[in-house]
């Protein structure tokens, strides 16, 4: 979806961007700072950490682009190359009961200037600090800025807890295309983040390693056919339409589970989008990470093919049925790779 003669379009090209190296099939990635130095970073782990996670807990479900109108289509999509992937860092498994600690919130200030959040989830990578969400869950699409301030990563979190600590973003990457166009077909965000950090009671901030050292990584999957059985991890917050449900809280990770297929928008003007069955609504729902071979996993481990960017209800029950994703080939492969060659370090 192109932001031709669009201000925001030339801001989100020009300003703190940088085109990195990518393999020869794929298009560029772009990188631009969310907290480029370590007092910005301590600046955003303070106003998140101080009066005991205050605003951690008064920040609500992102509401941006969260429904979308769509149908289900039998015409496969074509991959843009030989089918690859990354292997996961196994996580921690909790005690039952806990939350899984790969997967968490991101938060942020929004273009209303409140804070928000996404969910988010932590990926193998070399430097072990990398977490994968929905593009406009890092880019501001909604004013002129670049980025969504005070970028953040809570793995583990639960009812206004840290159990994991706090995870700062440095680097954002997405594709050129949703850099330059906000082209929803790659509607997704690899962030490198700081080492975590966790607040005293005097509000000093206290390092304590590595996202992945500390809670495992997801691995990653590329140009794989639809049809697999995929778990959605998320956050949904919020009833579906018809108010026969129970809603979501928003507050504990939830699962769903379902087979995977092509999918046609018509609010998004894009053409490689999949679904996943699901009964998420959207608001917490965005960001959330599509596992393959989850199921057959022992250590809490699969692979990333695919994130939420939107919910649909594609059989007119007024019912949300439907998690929607870009797909992923070799061009997100790209963009995920990127990530890999950003140290970040500690900002204490």
């Amino acid at each position: 979806m192109r932001r031709a003669l669009v201000a925001l379009g030339v801001g989100l090209g020009l300003l703190g961007s940088t085109v990195v190296a990518a393999p020869a099939q794929a298009a560029s990635p772009v990188r631009t700072s969310l907290a480029s130095t370590a007092s910005s970073a301590q600046e955003a782990a303070t106003f998140w950490l101080a009066d005991g996670g205050a605003n951690l807990k008064n920040a609500t479900p992102y509401a941006v682009q969260t429904v979308v109108h769509g149908e289900r289509v039998s015409t496969p999509i074509v991959p843009d190359g030989e089918p690859g992937q990354v292997p996961p860092l196994p996580s921690q498994v909790p005690p039952d009961g806990e939350t899984p600690t790969t997967w968490g919130k991101v938060f942020f200030i929004g273009a209303d200037g409140q804070p928000h959040w996404c969910t988010g989830t932590a990926m193998t990578s070399s430097f072990h600090n990398v977490v994968a969400t929905a593009g406009h869950c890092v880019y501001d699409t909604q004013s002129s800025a670049v980025t969504l301030d005070k970028w953040v990563f809570v793995p583990g979190y639960s009812e206004g807890a840290t159990p994991w600590s706090l995870y700062v973003g440095k680097y954002a990457f997405v594709h050129d295309d949703f850099d330059a166009y906000t082209d929803y077909d790659r509607d997704f965000a690899f962030v490198n983040v700081y080492k975590g950090v966790i607040s005293s009671s005097t509000g000093a901030l206290t390092s304590i390693g590595n996202l992945v050292d500390n809670v495992g990584g997801q691995g990653f999957a590329y140009n794989r056919t639809t049809g697999s059985s995929t778990d959605v991890f998320g956050y949904p917050a919020g009833p579906n339409p018809d108010g026969t449900q129970p809603p979501y809280t928003g507050q504990v990770l939830e699962r769903s589970t379902g087979p995977t297929f092509a999918m046609t928008l018509s609010d998004l003007p894009a053409d490689r989008f999949i679904g996943v069955d699901s009964p998420f609504p959207g608001e917490g729902s965005l960001g959330s990470s599509w596992l393959l071979d989850y199921g057959d996993s022992e250590n809490g481990a699969g692979y990333l093919n695919g994130i939420t960017i939107g919910v649909s209800d594609t059989d007119g029950d007024n019912r949300y049925d439907t998690s929607v994703s870009p797909y992923f080939d070799s061009e997100v492969y790209a963009v995920y790779r990127a990530t890999f060659g950003y140290w970040t370090g500690p900002i204490v």
